[in-house]
C-alpha cells in the first residue's frame, strides 16, 4: 500500500525544503531574507509588528515595538531550525504559513 500523506503534512515538508534552499542562499549572499512582516497593533504613531527572517541555518521571529515616541524594542524573539519552523508556523497561522511558501517559491522555484 502506498504511503499516504495529508495536505498539511505535504505543505510542512514543502516549506522545510524551501527554507533549506533559502538558508543556503543566505549563507552564500550573507544577507538575511524577510519571510514576512505582520503588524499586530497600531496606536497613534506607535506600532507592534512581527518580523520573520531566515539567516544562515535559522528562522528568527521577532516581535518589535517602535514608532512615535516609543524607543524600538524587542518584545519577544523565537529561534527555529528550518525543520522546526514549519510545524510551529502551521499551528500559529495558516495565512502566514502560505505567505511564506509564496515568498519562497517566487524566489527559489
Amino acid at each position: 500500500m502506498p504511503k499516504q500523506i495529508t495536505l498539511d503534512g505535504w505543505l510542512i515538508s514543502h516549506l522545510a525544503i524551501l527554507l533549506k534552499k533559502a538558508s543556503s542562499h543566505v549563507t552564500k549572499t550573507k544577507t538575511p531574507l524577510v519571510l514576512y512582516r505582520n503588524t499586530l497593533e497600531e496606536e497613534e504613531e506607535a506600532y507592534q509588528e512581527t518580523v520573520c527572517t531566515i539567516t544562515d541555518g535559522y528562522v528568527i521571529v521577532q516581535v518589535i515595538t517602535s514608532g512615535g515616541g516609543v524607543v524600538p524594542s524587542f518584545q519577544q524573539q523565537f529561534v527555529f531550525t528550518p525543520d522546526e519552523f514549519p510545524n510551529w508556523l502551521m499551528r500559529k497561522s495558516k495565512d502566514l504559513f502560505l505567505q511564506c511558501i509564496d515568498t519562497l517559491e517566487e524566489q527559489f522555484n
